[in-house]
């Protein structure tokens, strides 16, 4: 079966998703090597802080972040250098390591997540604009959420 061929539309939206997420990516990377990492080295700072409270293994580490075991284990000597993260033995298996963020890792990761979210908040306009024109699909309106008396909790 042979796929339908695409119209000018169809590529200026496939285009503009991804000048949007390149910004994005160009964004992030800059706020990387503001704070003196490179852009792999905070992903996997992001990949440790998001399993917890599992502790991840340097498998699953090179996993999410798409390379092999060999460069995670060298991002991991060069943050555990600047004392990052550090590496503990998994209490089942001595031959597994996993991968712990230091406070000093967290407070680095935060100020880099603080300013990411303000970003993804900033830019959500183009990029929700350019996934619903790829996609085809535009959300419907949802009806305001109703709050009653003082069990009422705001969403930030």
């Amino acid at each position: 079966m042979q796929a339908q061929p695409l119209s000018d539309a169809e590529y200026r939206s496939l285009a503009e998703f991804r000048y949007q997420l390149r910004t994005f990516l160009a964004f992030s990377e800059g706020q990387a090597r503001a704070v003196g990492l490179n852009p792999q080295q905070h992903q996997l700072l992001l990949a440790v802080r998001a399993s917890a409270p599992e502790t991840p293994t340097i498998g699953f580490l090179a996993e999410r972040l798409i390379l092999r075991h060999h460069s995670v284990v060298g991002l991991l000597d060069r943050l555990e250098q600047r004392r990052l993260v550090r590496r503990v033995r998994s209490a089942r298996d001595r031959r597994q390591a996993g991968v712990e963020i230091t406070a000093s890792g967290a407070r680095l990761l935060h100020r880099l997540a603080v300013a990411h979210r303000a970003e993804l908040r900033r830019a959500r306009p183009q990029l929700m604009d350019a996934l619903h024109d790829l996609s085809g699909i535009r959300p419907t309106a949802r009806p305001p959420r109703r709050t009653t008396g003082a069990t009422a909790t705001t969403r930030k």
